[in-house]
């Protein structure tokens, strides 16, 4: 891999996870005006039209001309595994959970994706990746404190999360076809498409014509950060390892608990300190620092598993 692509790919996710920590923050705000499936169901195709004015303007719509039906089918099951379902379950279980165990499944994605890399992509579980993942996941633990009490609601997050790093998994398979442009349109596209389906199939559709000008706002607004989200992962994605662009999105939940704090004018506790610099720590480690991991895996014994 060539490495000032493999840096170019890394700081695309960096701006990703930043991107990410804002977009959590506001939509906590924007989401509660709507029906979250009719949220998703804009969100993705307003970004998906966008993302279509790119392609067209960029002069990029050959390489949309000339995807094969086999690549077209790649989109589509990118769409339904990662555009449209996980979206449904999670806001679902959203809805029927409490505290903060929601929060801390979900931001163990990486540890699903590393998982499936491994399998089907067969990437390397490095001495980085397991030091840098038990830091990201303790410092989960200590910013968002789950009660561990389990529901309907959590096993809907948990599935939703899991879909995701599949989702995820084949992207990075995808992506050696496509540009992360193309892939980001698909998920987009195909993902609107199938929430549409849902809401037609639900009776919802009707709830669409009871929007307001505060609704569109925040429809507007949420876009606009999703169509940076989605450009940027993919696009960097295609550059780097699956796993490591799953563990340096982590650094979302750091931004958005500052911004959390520091509207609700309150001070950062000893805690949450500490679980931001252990997710920072477990970042680095994964991205950058991976001879340090190599020194401290020697120590422990941890050995690397499977190949680059």
């Amino acid at each position: 891999m060539d490495m000032n692509n493999s840096k170019k790919g890394v700081y695309l996710v960096l701006l990703t996870a930043l991107v990410s920590g804002f977009s959590i923050f506001i939509n906590s705000y924007g989401v509660k005006e709507f029906d979250s499936s009719i949220f998703t169901f804009l969100k993705n195709a307003v970004v998906a039209v966008f993302l279509a004015a790119i392609i067209l303007f960029a002069g990029n719509f050959a390489e949309i001309k000339n995807l094969s039906r086999k690549n077209w089918l790649q989109l589509a099951f990118i769409g339904l595994l990662g555009g449209s379902i996980p979206f449904l379950l999670f806001f679902k279980g959203l809805q029927l959970t409490t505290g903060t165990t929601s929060g801390f499944i979900q931001k163990t994605i990486f540890i699903y994706t590393a998982v499936f890399a491994f399998i089907f992509l067969k990437e390397k579980l490095t001495k980085s990746l397991f030091i840098g993942a038990l830091l990201l996941a303790v410092g989960n633990y200590f910013m968002l404190k789950p009660s561990f009490a389990f529901s309907i609601g959590h096993v809907f997050v948990l599935t939703a999360t899991i879909m995701w790093a599949a989702e995820y998994t084949y992207s990075k398979k995808a992506l050696s076809d496509m540009s992360g442009t193309a892939v980001a349109f698909g998920r987009m596209f195909f993902g609107s498409i199938f929430i549409l389906i849902f809401l037609a199939g639900t009776g919802k559709l009707e709830k669409l014509s009871l929007l307001t000008s505060s609704h569109f706002m925040w429809i507007g607004i949420s876009s606009l950060f999703l169509l940076l989200y989605v450009m940027s992962f993919y696009n960097g994605l295609k550059e780097i390892k699956v796993t490591t662009a799953a563990c340096i999105l982590s650094l979302g939940m750091p931004i958005t608990t500052l911004l959390g704090v520091i509207f609700a004018g309150k001070a950062v506790t000893i805690q949450q300190s500490m679980g931001m610099l252990l997710i920072v720590a477990g970042v680095s480690l994964i991205a950058w620092f991976s001879k340090i991991a190599s020194f401290v895996g020697s120590i422990f014994k941890v050995k690397d598993y499977g190949r680059d």
